[in-house]
């Protein structure tokens, strides 16, 4: 599902030839399900450029647009800072749902990177944005997307891209690791603690908090998690119950391991002291907007 690679004589590169944990001794590099967890001087960028250029890959970027969060300022700020340092130098289509083409700000892009507009229409859980969202998402993958790109990533408008997010971040199933929750304890996880919610996780159980404002991979993988997360909200509502996008999020990471985690680096928020741990931000949260 996806548009299809092209055949190569090349073989995708092994994780070894392009990833080198020890490099980063300060930090977690490899998860217990032994997936890489991409902090800066971990990856050796040229290696996967040369395996993903000859493949003439396009990425979909599908930006979250929420209501009293985003203005068209923060929205053209994104997308241009996008336009700027994600996946420079491949094709790039930038995905944007709204519920009126009256709120789109003018967007001027570089070369191999164009956009498309999709309406957003309305569900029958009005007052969950994320559900109305994700199932037009979902629609608008299955009739479009899916036939256009190899790689997808969901992100929210609310952010801006501070140097290059690059094909390193590419995987099956790509997870972003909480700046606010990554250097704390795992008992203090804001998880769904409720056991009748389909996003509960217990306590004492668990790997990372993830942050919902990014998730990427392949097509099929996208479409696993909204599915599952869709089922999820309508069983809640069944048992009289409301959790949030990022709890379903993160318990369907629980049982579904990611195959690639984003460190904080990726998503940092600039209002926080900056640890050492921190090398290089690649996307700074606007938190000014929550």
């Amino acid at each position: 599902m996806g548009k299809r690679l092209m055949d190569q004589e090349t073989e995708e590169p092994q994780l070894s030839d392009w990833f080198n944990p020890k490099k980063r001794p300060d930090v977690i590099t490899t998860t217990n399900w032994l997936a890489p967890v991409i902090w800066e001087g971990t990856y050796n960028r040229p290696v996967l450029e040369k395996y993903y250029k000859r493949l003439n890959i396009t990425i979909g970027l599908a930006i979250i647009c929420v209501p009293g969060k985003f203005s068209n300022q923060s929205l053209t700020e994104f997308i241009q800072s996008a336009n700027k340092h994600f996946m420079f130098g491949y094709n790039v289509i930038f995905y944007i749902l709204l519920d009126g083409f009256s709120t789109m700000p003018s967007i001027v892009l570089g070369p191999l990177r164009t956009f498309k507009l999709f309406l957003l229409a309305k569900s029958g859980i009005e007052k969950d944005f994320y559900f109305t969202y994700m199932m037009n998402l979902f629609n608008y993958i299955i009739s479009h997307i899916q036939y256009e790109v190899n790689f997808l990533f969901v992100m929210n408008a609310d952010q801006i891209f501070k140097d290059d997010f690059g094909v390193e971040t590419l995987g099956k199933s790509v997870a972003q690791l909480s700046a606010w929750w990554y250097f704390k304890d795992g008992d203090t996880f804001p998880y769904e603690r409720r056991s009748k919610s389909a996003a509960f996780i217990p306590f004492e159980e668990g790997d990372f908090y993830y942050h919902s404002a990014i998730f990427g991979g392949t097509v099929e993988e996208v479409l696993n998690l909204i599915e599952e997360y869709q089922k999820g909200v309508i069983q809640d509502i069944e048992n009289h119950l409301s959790s949030i996008y990022e709890h379903h999020l993160n318990k369907y990471l629980f049982i579904k391991k990611p195959t690639k985690l984003l460190s904080p680096e990726y998503n940092w928020d600039p209002s926080f002291r900056t640890p050492p741990q921190i090398k290089c931000v690649k996307i700074a949260w606007q938190s000014k907007n929550i």
